[in-house]
């Protein structure tokens, strides 16, 4: 496994991070794992080296961090968690989503409580809220910070320009700064090229990207996208503007490639970002243990030349942001 240092924090993180999103209650979504499978995959996870783990509150309404934190039981100083608020918990407590201090301050105990741990090492704003001022937002997760229950802040999708304004205001105001941006980025979404990447990179804000795979379009023939579990199932896929643009060439090329090295097109998606030199560590979300080994064997020994990152980027066109809803 290689490590790297995520943004300017100091923590050595693998430059895979293993997503929960798939950990909890099929309930919530049909492709959910229960929790045995849950910790099957991240059993096998640190056994191949990989020690980072982002989960959210609101994934199976908290049951993916319970299952995240049964699993890591034993193994806790092995392991660098994330974990993130914002979407609103219950639908009888308005407070219980959003960006108050209120709703930061509760939710954060919840998540501490179901994680079963005292402190988590990246606590994630999951979105911007537009009902509170950031200054209150970040005057909360600073004292989080000075109390010892988080470790370092982030950041999820959100206009550049309102990721400026709050690292401005945490440097005017001395408050802890947001120290990674977890944002919408793959071989089919490259819209975070324009701004958000390279002004992480001028702030040295470790970046660990969402939907690598594009939420499977990245990892079979497009005609063949809708016959999953997930992919039947899932709108939140089918919102995003995979197809659009040059959306179909660049999946096309995706199947070359691979029929050509030999390996996943899911492989060449990830060599593609382990390429870039401003992605510390994508989010890779699965529910088999093989397509977790696939990533890890992505890492260590699929190679991708010059010219092969070029021919993919190739056919990619301007499309809808996607990702800050």
């Amino acid at each position: 496994m290689e490590y790297t240092t995520l943004g300017s924090t100091g923590v050595e993180v693998s430059r895979i991070c293993l997503g929960c999103m798939s950990f909890g209650d099929s309930d919530w979504r049909p492709w959910v794992l229960d929790p045995e499978e849950g910790k099957e995959l991240v059993d096998r996870a640190l056994d191949l080296g990989i020690n980072f783990f982002d989960t959210a509150n609101m994934y199976s309404a908290g049951e993916s961090e319970r299952v995240l934190g049964d699993a890591l039981e034993g193994r806790r100083e092995e392991a660098v968690v994330a974990t993130k608020c914002y979407f609103q918990m219950d639908e009888d407590d308005p407070n219980s989503g959003g960006l108050s201090r209120k709703a930061i301050e509760q939710e954060l105990e919840n998540s501490l409580d179901r994680l079963g741990m005292d402190t988590i090492d990246l606590y994630q704003i999951h979105r911007w809220d537009y009902d509170t001022p950031i200054e209150e937002t970040l005057r909360a997760l600073d004292d989080a910070v000075r109390r010892g229950k988080v470790r370092n802040i982030g950041a999820s999708s959100m206009w550049t320009h309102q990721f400026a304004d709050a690292l401005h205001a945490s440097d005017s105001l001395g408050l802890e700064s947001f120290a990674t941006m977890q944002n919408h980025y793959n071989l089919s979404y490259r819209e975070e090229e324009r701004e958000m990447l390279p002004f992480c990179e001028k702030r040295g804000v470790g970046v660990m990207p969402w939907s690598p795979l594009a939420r499977g379009w990245l990892t079979r023939p497009h005609d063949e996208f809708e016959t999953t579990t997930r992919g039947e199932n899932e709108e939140h896929a089918r919102r995003h503007p995979y197809d659009e643009g040059g959306g179909v060439e660049v999946n096309e090329r995706v199947q070359e490639l691979a029929a050509e090295k030999g390996v996943k097109m899911a492989q060449i998606a990830l060599a593609w970002l382990f390429e870039k030199d401003h992605v510390d560590a994508p989010i890779v979300g699965t529910t088999s243990v093989e397509h977790l080994e696939d990533a890890v064997e992505a890492l260590e020994s699929v190679s991708l030349s010059a010219s092969d990152v070029a021919y993919l980027e190739e056919p990619y066109e301007p499309v809808r942001v996607s990702g800050h809803e």
